[in-house]
């Protein structure tokens, strides 16, 4: 069967606007309507995925829409490529942490900035340069764990003050 230039825009068109289940149906009934041959012309010609049409096919002739897995696509998180990372940042900020000095909260409050956190990590653990990630999501981490990069201030103790005697005033 010759497609004309017409007809193929607009079943390209048709297939771009769609999604998921909707455009797999679509492209397999397409190619049931071109008959013999019409997997291989529709990949030829309209430029769409066999193994696609396949898929849409088998939906097709099952009644079954099989599921996208959209949000298992993406990228992993920085401790599924590196698994010691979250004990090497604790590790480094434990030596270099303490909590609050007046007691008030739980934190641990760190010299360590991000950026010098993956300075040490670098240094320290072997870490390459290219295998760490960026010092923004070592931060994140930071604060997942608990620890806030803060200068860490000594308790002042409070001032005395003078209490102003009515004499003075005058």
């Amino acid at each position: 069967m010759e497609l004309t230039e017409s007809l193929k825009t607009m079943l390209i068109e048709t297939g771009k606007s769609l999604k998921g289940v909707s455009r797999r149906l679509f492209m397999a009934r397409t190619v049931n309507e071109l008959g013999r041959g019409g997997q291989s012309l529709a990949g030829q010609e309209l430029h769409w995925g066999r193994t696609t049409i396949r898929k849409g096919q088998h939906e097709l002739k099952s009644n079954i829409a099989c599921v996208d897995a959209c949000s298992q696509r993406g990228r992993k998180r920085a401790e599924e490529h590196l698994p010691n990372l979250l004990e090497d940042i604790r590790a480094i900020a434990d030596s270099q942490s303490q909590t609050d000095p007046q007691f008030r909260n739980t934190r641990l409050y760190t010299r360590l900035t991000a950026a010098e956190m993956r300075r040490q990590l670098i240094d320290q653990k072997g870490y390459s340069d290219h295998e760490l990630p960026l010092a923004e999501t070592i931060g994140n981490r930071m604060n997942e764990l608990g620890y806030f990069p803060q200068k860490v201030a000594k308790s002042k103790p409070k001032k005395k003050f003078l209490k102003q005697r009515p004499s003075l005033n005058n």
